[in-house]
C-alpha cells in the first residue's frame, strides 16, 4: 500500500505527515473484536441519519440512499460477504467506508454531528442490551428448571447441613428452593441494570457535544432508550455499565459454582443423591466405570474468569481522566466473554437440571444415622418452659449418651429420656420423627412441603404476571 493509499484510509490522516506502521496498525485496530457490534451500529446509523434528516443536515434524497446502503452493508454482514480491513481500525470506519463506497457523498455526510467515541458508546449499550434481554429469559428457563425438581421432591427428606456437617433434617425441594431465590435475585439486579444501561449517549461528539441543532431525543426514541444521558463527558467516558453487567455476571456465576459443587458432590459414589444424564457427562480414557459430571466442573471453573473480567475493567477504569481513552477499546473482549459465558451456562445447566434423577432412599440415609433432630428435641423443652440454654445442655448430654450406646435418639426410651428431665414425655417421639420435625416448620420461609409447595407457586405466579406486561 502506498503512502497516499494509506492516508486515503485514515479519516483523520490529514493532520500527520508519515503513515502510521504497520506495528501500530495491528496494535491499536480493534476490528478483530468490535465487527461483533456491526449490526448494532447500523442501526444506530440509521436512526443518526433520519435525525440529521428531521434538522435539516441530510436531504431525504440523501437519506434515503444511506438507509439503503445501510441495509445492504447489514446484508451483506449476515451472510458474511462483508470485507473486514484492519486498516480501517474499527467496526465504525469500516462501516462507514463501505457505505461511501455504495452510494458516494452521502455516506461522507453520515459522520457529521457525532465522534468515534459517543458512536462506541452507544453500538455497546445496544448490543449489552439486546444481550441482557436474552439472558433474563435464559435465568427465566432456569428458575423453571429449578422449580420442576422443587415442585416434585417437595416431601424428599434429606439433610440440612452446616460446615458440611449433618445439622437438621429438611426436604430436596426446599433446598433447590433456595437456588431458585438466589437466581430470582440475580434476575431482578440484571433488570436493575437494564434501567441503565438503556441511556442515550449518541449526540456527545468527541466530548463537548456539537455546535449542530441535534435533536437527541428524537434518537432515543429511535433506538428505544429511556433516556439520554445529561453530560457529554460523562456519556463518553462512562463504563460502569459494562462494571455492572460485569459484577452482576460474577454473582451469577458464583450462584452457579455453588450449585455445581453441590451437584458434583450429590453424583458422587460418597453421596449418591443424584444422577446426572450421560448426555451431560464425559468418561474417563483410563477407567472405564467414571462418569464424570464435567457441565459442573467446567461451569465451576468458568466462574473465575467471570471474576477475572470483572478484576480487568475495575483496574482498566481505575485513574482514568475524564474523557475518552483509547484505554476504553480494552474494555469489549472481557464483557464479550463473560456475556457468552453467562449464556453457555445457563442454557445447559437449565436442561441439566431439569433432567437430573434424585435417588430419594440415598437422599434421606444421613437422617437415619444421625442426630439431626436434637435441635427439635431442645425446641420441645423450651416449649415446656425449659430455658433455651438449659434445654441446650440437657440435650448435649443426651446426644453424648446416644453416641455411646449407639442408639438414635428415637430409640431411647421413655424411662430413659425422663432421666434426663421430667418435663420428656410420651410426645417427644412426634417431635424426634424427621417427617414430623420438617412438617412442623410450617411458616413462610419453613422447610415443611407445604411451604415448599407455596414458595414454587408463588414463584409461578410471577412469571405468570411477568408475561402479562
Amino acid at each position: 500500500m502506498t503512502d497516499q493509499l494509506q492516508k486515503k484510509t485514515k479519516v483523520w490522516s490529514g493532520r500527520f505527515s508519515e503513515p502510521i506502521s504497520e506495528k501500530v496498525q495491528e496494535y491499536t485496530a480493534s476490528i478483530h473484536f468490535d465487527k461483533k457490534l456491526a449490526l448494532f451500529d447500523i442501526q444506530g446509523s440509521k436512526a443518526h441519519a433520519e435525525m440529521l434528516e428531521k434538522v435539516g443536515i441530510l436531504s431525504n434524497k440523501e437519506l434515503n440512499k444511506i438507509l439503503v446502503g445501510l441495509n445492504q452493508i447489514a446484508q451483506e454482514i449476515k451472510e458474511n460477504k462483508f470485507i473486514w480491513k484492519i486498516e480501517l481500525e474499527d467496526v465504525h470506519l469500516n462501516i462507514e467506508a463501505r457505505l461511501t463506497e455504495l452510494i458516494g457523498e452521502p455516506g461522507e455526510k453520515i459522520h457529521t454531528a457525532r465522534s468515534r467515541n459517543d458512536q462506541v458508546a452507544t453500538d455497546m449499550r445496544l448490543w449489552l442490551r439486546s444481550e441482557i434481554d436474552i439472558i433474563a429469559r435464559l435465568i427465566q428457563d432456569l428458575e423453571k428448571s429449578i422449580l420442576v425438581q422443587a415442585e416434585q421432591h417437595s416431601n424428599s427428606l434429606m439433610a440440612g447441613l452446616t460446615h458440611l456437617q449433618t445439622a437438621q433434617p429438611i426436604t430436596f425441594g426446599h433446598h433447590m428452593m433456595a437456588y431458585h431465590d438466589m437466581f430470582a435475585r440475580d434476575y431482578d439486579r440484571l433488570l436493575e441494570l437494564r434501567k441503565r444501561v438503556n441511556c442515550l449517549p449518541l449526540g456527545s461528539a468527541a466530548l463537548a457535544g456539537t455546535s449542530f441543532k441535534i435533536d437527541r431525543e428524537f434518537v432515543a426514541d429511535k433506538l428505544g432508550f429511556e433516556k439520554v444521558i445529561d453530560n457529554s463527558l460523562d456519556a463518553v467516558s462512562d463504563r460502569d455499565f459494562i462494571l455492572e453487567f460485569l459484577n452482576f455476571s460474577a454473582i451469577l456465576m458464583i450462584h452457579i459454582s455453588r450449585l455445581s459443587e453441590e451437584i458434583i458432590m450429590w453424583a458422587s459414589d460418597n453421596f449418591g443423591y443424584i444422577d446426572i444424564p450421560d448426555e451431560f457427562c464425559t468418561g474417563s480414557s483410563i477407567m472405564p466405570q467414571k462418569k464424570n459430571p464435567d457441565v459442573a466442573e467446567l461451569a465451576r471453573g468458568k466462574t473465575g474468569r467471570t471474576i477475572g473480567n470483572l478484576v480487568n475493567i475495575l483496574v482498566l477504569m481505575k485513574s482514568q481522566p475524564l474523557a475518552y481513552n483509547k484505554d476504553n477499546q480494552e474494555d469489549k473482549e472481557p464483557i464479550f466473554d463473560s456475556v457468552q459465558t453467562v449464556k453457555d451456562t445457563l442454557d445447559i445447566f437449565s436442561a441439566m437440571l431439569r433432567s437430573i434423577k434424585v435417588n430419594k432412599t440415598n437422599l434421606k440415609k444421613p437422617l437415619e444415622r444421625s442426630y439431626i433432630t436434637a435441635t427439635d428435641l431442645a425446641d420441645y423443652l423450651v416449649a415446656k418452659q425449659t430455658t433455651f440454654r438449659e434445654a441446650h445442655e440437657i440435650v448435649s448430654r443426651i446426644v453424648t449418651f446416644a453416641e455411646k450406646e449407639n442408639i438414635l435418639l428415637r430409640d431411647i426410651p421413655l424411662k430413659t429420656f425422663e432421666k434426663f428431665s421430667k418435663k420428656i414425655e410420651e410426645d417427644v417421639f412426634e417431635i424426634l420423627d424427621c417427617e414430623g420435625a420438617v412438617k412442623i416448620r410450617n411458616h413462610i420461609g419453613g422447610t415443611s412441603p407445604d411451604q415448599v409447595l407455596n414458595a414454587v407457586k408463588k414463584a409461578k405466579l410471577k412469571w405468570q404476571a411477568f408475561l402479562k406486561q
